[in-house]
Parts: structure tokens; sequence; C-alpha cells
């Protein structure tokens, strides 16, 4: 007797504030949005939905986030206890050059010191977990022979100051899936939510391997068997 496959089938949540709240959790757990730090967004056709500035990123509540109508540039949804996030602006960029369905922004101490290690931009090469990287101009994923290069651009004192910086890097960098800010952050960005939660995940990993790899003395973007020269034995 064959078993229905179907029964078991859990929908995926669809509802964007739900979404957010959920991984905003995740992102919590990780280190990523810790003491208010981060923000997260979702493009919903023309609704962008925004984790508010300034709060505690995993205890929000769906009610609590900012829902802004791209068309009507008004809020249809704006919570009377909190401010819209600072990062509006730099996510609004990403949604506009990107045509992204999801950003995020975390403070990842992985991507602060590779802020730190790296100048202009921050590269690695023949590494399999860069495969989970799109080549955002063509269908496709990066290959293992592959390098990603993502731009670091300089801090502000103010978020929402970075915005014409960030979208410069959009404009010189049309390969990049991600933005670093030095001694800041990370702003990834993806086709929906789930892609963008990936590539975060993805580039954070390689952040932190080309981080030990630069201690180790490998050069992350190094050809294969570069390593060998550094090897005791």
């Amino acid at each position: 007797m064959g078993s229905d496959t179907n029964a078991q089938y859990v929908p995926e949540e669809t509802d964007p504030a739900k979404i957010i709240v959920e991984l905003c959790k995740l992102f919590y757990a990780q280190g990523w949005v810790t003491g208010t730090a981060g923000g997260m967004s979702i493009k919903d056709g023309d609704l962008v939905y925004v984790a508010p500035s300034g709060v505690q990123k995993e205890r929000m509540n769906p009610v609590d986030l900012f829902v802004y109508d791209t068309k009507s540039k008004t809020y249809v949804s704006k919570p009377e206890l909190y401010k819209p996030s600072a990062c509006t602006p730099l996510f609004m960029a990403c949604y506009e050059q990107r045509r992204a369905g999801a950003c995020i922004h975390t403070h990842s101490q992985n991507a602060v010191m590779a802020s730190l290690l790296w100048g202009r931009e921050f590269r690695i090469a023949n590494i399999e977990q860069v495969k989970a990287i799109p080549k955002v101009v063509e269908p496709g994923n990066l290959s293992f022979f592959d390098t990603l290069v993502i731009p670091i651009i300089e801090n502000t004192a103010h978020e929402e100051d970075l915005a014409p910086d960030l979208e410069k890097a959009l404009l010189e960098y049309p390969m990049a899936p991600a933005v670093l800010v030095r001694r800041h952050g990370l702003y990834v960005w993806g086709a929906n939510v789930w892609k963008a939660k990936i590539i975060n995940e993805a580039i954070d990993y390689l952040l932190e391997l080309a981080v030990k790899m630069r201690h180790a003395g490998i050069d992350p973007a190094g050809d294969i068997g570069s390593e060998q020269l550094t090897r005791k034995i």
C-alpha cells in the first residue's frame, strides 16, 4: 500500500511579515542581528515589508513591521511605537537596481573581520561553497573555479548615509551578490527571501573561511595548490 506523501506536506509560510520575524530569530541565534542590530526586508508586489529600527530582532511580532507601498509612496502599515528602519534607503536601492525580492543586513563578525583584512574588494576562489552564489547578470550559479568578488564600502555615522556608496557599488560591480561595509556588516539580496537566505549563509561561511585562510597564510583567491607553500609537512 503506497503512502500518501501529500498528507505529510506542510506548505511554506508565505506571509512576508511572519517570514521576517521567523528569519530574524534564526539570524539572532547565529549572532548576526544582536543588540537590535541588522535588518531585513521582503518585496511582495508593490509592497515592501521592513523590520523596524532599534528593536530586538528576536522579539519582533509581525504587527511590528513597516509596510511601504511603492506605487503610492506611502506606508500602509506604520507601527506607532517604532521608527522606520534606517536601512530602508539601502534596501530600496537593491530592489531598484537588482530587482531583488528580499534584502538582508547583518552585523556578522565574519563580515566585519573580512572588511578589516581586505581593501576595496573581497575575493575568494576555488572553494566549493561559491557554487551557492548566483551569477546575478546571467542564469546559473558560480562554478568551483570562479572568483567571488564583493565590493567593500566605507562606513558612515548614519546608516542612511551609506546609500550613495552602496548604489555606486551596485553599478560598478554588476556581478556582486552583496556589499560589505567596513567595520559594520554586510548587505545581501536575492530574487526571493529564500534565495537571499541561502546567499547570506553561503557568503558568511566564505567570509569566515577566508579570514581563517588569511591567518594561516593562505591566499583565499589563490590558485589551487598555492596553499602547499604554507604546509609544514
